[in-house]
């Protein structure tokens, strides 16, 4: 099981929260512009990377916070975990 550290909580077991996706994809600029094949490509197309990802996660059962969490994808290792749109600590 992944153990996540919330900067209000501490650390805290991975039942406690809820994915909230990929950190690195951005809503489009201009969503009235886009066509079917974009939206598509928006809503469901993710990489699924080996190594350093930065994801949301979403602190239900705790401070009810989102939070960015960088981890390793090999390792499940949590390198770094801030407050959605706050500066990251972590552990490098």
């Amino acid at each position: 099981m992944l153990t996540i550290p919330c900067p209000h909580c501490g650390d805290r077991a991975e039942t406690e929260f809820v994915y909230g996706g990929d950190a690195g994809v951005s809503r489009p600029a201009d969503p009235a512009a886009l066509g079917d094949a974009e939206w598509s490509a928006y809503l469901y197309l993710r990489d699924n990377p080996r190594g350093r990802h930065s994801e949301y996660w979403y602190h239900r059962s705790g401070c009810r916070r989102w939070l960015q969490v960088e981890r390793d994808t090999l390792t499940h290792r949590v390198l770094a975990t801030s407050f959605a749109g706050y500066p990251k600590r972590g552990s490098e």
